[in-house]
């Protein structure tokens, strides 16, 4: 496992990280996500995501009780939550700075720690003023509540906000985005954010790598049954399977566990790795249900050498259908 710089941060994140979205509290109990956790960070996994929206919260709860059974040493792992969907009401959700204070206060309590590493606002809230999102965010770091704040598909416009507002008014910044990130789903992070890296130093925890599941081969030949596909409340995965673009994808799936076999190794393995060839990468994280699930997935790392140029200009040539020269990011 090799270690990144959160950005322009001095906080180095191991290279894959663990979260806890769709399976903590809905496929994961406490014993379970104790086991998970357990073998990402034997594994040397150094940085642990969650929201509030996961689950109404109960995957922070399933998390913090499960790092507190391991009994881990605050100073070796970074935990992470979010907030923009804490509930129903008017007071529980978007990004003033009331839900921001109490969601902030709910993940501690949940998670069962003193202070968050990092605090992510989950999505852009038009009805708020970004002054009033920064000013609150700016503030719990402060309070030293959380270490580092960021945001979660927000636009590069947003985030520049954000930044101006901050430099304005003498505020602490955003650190970090989580945007998506995977061979299917690349604009945000190769364009969107581009002028960013240079300029504010922004990182990256990017999530989904695998295209929920697109990039594992799982789904070439139809929806297994135990797959997130047929889980209550993601019947946009199913739709988005049975679509023309998710019939592209297939396609595209299906030649690249191709390319990947080739090489000697999986396409699970090939698509994660492929993630970390971005430079401004700055964590790829995981998720898994299944103890081998997880273990197989951090394996990837064995495969760092296969991943060549040459390797590298095939992948475009069947994401792009077009031919690609030999480069790296």
């Amino acid at each position: 496992m090799d270690y990144r710089r959160l950005g322009k941060s001095g906080l180095k994140l191991s290279e894959f990280s663990f979260g806890a979205w769709v399976t903590f509290g809905k496929q994961v109990d406490v014993d379970d996500a104790a086991k998970l956790i357990g073998i990402a960070y034997d594994a040397g996994v150094n940085f642990f995501d969650n929201a509030e929206g996961y689950e109404a919260g109960e995957a922070e709860e399933v998390m913090g009780a499960a790092i507190k059974k391991l009994g881990l040493s605050r100073d070796t792992y970074a935990v992470s939550t979010k907030v923009f969907w804490g509930g129903p009401g008017p007071l529980n959700k978007g990004l003033n700075r009331k839900h921001i204070f109490d969601a902030c206060h709910a993940g501690l309590k949940r998670l069962e720690v003193d202070y968050l590493d990092l605090y992510f606002c989950h999505r852009p809230d038009v009805e708020t003023p970004i002054e009033e999102t920064v000013r609150a965010m700016s503030d719990l770091v402060t309070q030293g509540k959380v270490m580092y704040w960021g945001t979660s598909e927000w636009s590069a416009q947003q985030i520049t906000e954000a930044h101006g507002v901050a430099r304005q008014h003498n505020l602490v910044p955003p650190t970090m985005e989580q945007p998506q990130y995977n061979l299917f789903a690349r604009d945000k992070v190769e364009g969107d954010y581009a002028p960013l890296y240079d300029t504010f130093g922004l990182g990256t925890t990017i999530w989904s790598p695998l295209a929920s599941g697109y990039l594992t081969g799982k789904y070439n030949k139809g929806i297994p049954a135990d797959s997130r596909f047929t889980l209550p409340g993601y019947e946009w995965l199913k739709n988005s399977y049975e679509s023309p673009e998710g019939k592209a994808k297939i396609k595209k799936a299906i030649a690249l566990e191709k390319l990947a076999s080739d090489a000697g190794m999986s396409l699970t393995h090939m698509s994660l790795l492929w993630c970390l060839e971005n430079p401004n990468v700055s964590t790829v994280i995981l998720g898994a249900s299944k103890l081998d699930q997880l273990a197989g997935n951090l394996k990837a790392l064995d495969h760092k050498a296969k991943m060549t140029p040459e390797l590298l200009a095939e992948i475009e040539g069947i994401v792009d259908n077009k031919p690609a020269e030999p480069e790296r990011f």
